[in-house]
C-alpha cells in the first residue's frame, strides 16, 4: 500500500478568521476544535484538480498502464455526468482498459473506498488500484457561516493498492442510517432542489449559518450520532476480526475535531500512545482525513512493518465503517 496526499497552496489561519470576525478569538478556536488553519482551493480549483495533484505524487515511479481500475471518493464533483474518475483516468493518461468509479460519501469514504477495492482484488476483476478521495468543502460553505468554515479544509489522498494489500485488509464493519440526512445536508443544487437565491438565510447567533444552498450542519445531532454508534462499531470489528484493543498498535479515526476524538478515546478507553491527532494544521478534509493521517504515522515512524491499524470513518449520511489493517 502506498499513499500520498496533496492539499491546496492557499491557507486560512485562525488569525485570518480574527481579521473577518474580529468577536472570535483565535486561541479559542484551536484550543475548541483542534485546528489552527486549514488549506482551501482558489475559486477556479476543484476537487479534481486536487485528485489529479494527489495521483501524480503517488504514481511516481509506477507504470502507469500497471492501474487497472480507479476508485475516486467525493461530494464535490466537477460535473453531474460524466463522472470525474473518467475524467481522471484521461487526465492521468492511464490506459483505456482501466475501470472507473465515482462514489459519493464523505467522512467514512475511505473506509467504504477500501471495502470496494477489497472486493474488486479479491474476485480478479482488479490487479492494481488507484483509489483517490478528493474534497472541496469549502465550495459549499457561505462565507459568513464561522462554524464550518472554521472545522472543514481541502485536501486529497491517493492509494496503490494490489492483490498482496488486500490480503492484509480485515474484515469490515458498515452502517447507514439515512434518518440523518437532514442534519449535514447541502439541500439544493441537484435534482431535488434546484439553487434559488430566494431562500431566506438566517445567521445563528453561534456562529452557524442556515441556507438551503449551503453545508448546513447540525453539530450537536452530528455529536450525538457519534457517541451512539463509534464505540458500538469499534467493539464489533474488534470482534470480527477477533482481535482486542491490547492487540493493535494504532488506531486511526476519521479527524473531526479535536473535541470528539478526545472524547471517543475516553470513552472507549484508548490509551494515548495507541491514537492519533493531526488536525492542527489541515483541518476536517472529509473523506481524506484518514489517509493523511495514515501517511503521517508512516512518515513519522508510528506505523512500521507488522503494526496492526484499525481505521473508524463516521459521518455524512448517516455512514460509518471499520477496518484493520495488518501492515505488510
Amino acid at each position: 500500500m502506498k499513499i500520498a496526499y496533496y492539499l491546496p497552496e492557499k491557507t486560512f489561519t485562525n488569525s485570518d478568521f480574527e481579521k473577518e470576525f474580529p468577536d472570535w478569538n483565535a486561541s479559542k478556536i484551536e484550543e475548541k476544535v483542534g485546528i489552527r488553519q486549514r488549506h482551501l482551493v482558489s475559486s477556479d480549483e476543484t476537487a479534481l484538480d486536487l485528485a489529479v495533484k494527489a495521483s501524480e505524487l503517488v504514481l511516481e515511479e509506477i507504470d502507469r498502464n500497471s492501474i487497472d481500475f480507479v476508485l475516486l471518493c467525493t461530494q464535490s464533483p466537477d460535473y453531474f455526468l460524466p463522472t470525474s474518475a473518467c475524467i481522471l483516468q484521461d487526465r492521468l493518461a492511464l490506459n483505456k482498459h482501466c475501470g472507473a468509479l465515482d462514489f459519493n460519501l464523505g467522512c467514512s469514504g475511505y473506509i467504504y473506498g477500501l471495502a470496494l477495492a477489497k472486493g474488486l482484488l479479491s474476485t480478479g476483476v482488479a490487479h492494481h488500484i488507484l483509489f483517490v478521495t478528493s474534497e472541496t468543502y469549502s465550495k459549499h460553505i457561505h462565507k459568513l457561516d464561522r462554524v464550518n468554515r472554521s472545522i472543514f479544509g481541502d485536501g486529497a489522498a491517493a492509494t496503490l493498492l494490489d492483490f498482496n494489500d488486500s490480503l492484509h485488509i480485515g474484515e469490515f464493519v458498515l452502517g447507514t442510517d439515512g434518518k440523518g440526512k437532514v442534519n449535514l445536508i447541502v439541500e439544493t443544487g441537484a435534482m431535488r432542489n434546484a439553487y434559488n437565491t430566494g431562500f431566506e438565510e438566517i445567521l445563528a447567533e453561534d456562529g452557524s449559518f442556515h441556507s438551503p444552498n449551503y453545508l448546513y450542519m447540525n453539530g450537536p445531532e452530528i455529536f450525538n450520532f457519534t457517541i451512539e454508534n463509534v464505540p458500538g462499531l469499534v467493539e464489533t470489528v474488534l470482534l470480527k476480526n477477533k482481535i482486542t484493543i491490547e492487540q493493535l498498535d494504532y488506531i486511526i479515526f476519521h479527524q473531526a475535531n479535536k473535541y470528539m476524538l478526545e472524547y471517543l478515546r475516553k470513552k472507549i478507553k484508548i490509551p494515548t500512545e495507541k491514537y492519533y491527532n493531526n488536525i492542527l494544521l489541515s483541518g476536517n478534509t472529509v473523506s481524506s482525513t484518514i489517509p493523511i493521517a495514515l501517511k503521517n504515522c508512516i512518515d513519522e515512524g508510528k506505523i512500521k512493518t507488522k503494526s496492526k491499524i484499525m481505521l473508524v470513518g463516521f459521518g455524512v449520511g448517516y455512514s460509518w465503517g471499520a477496518t484493520i489493517i495488518d501492515f505488510n
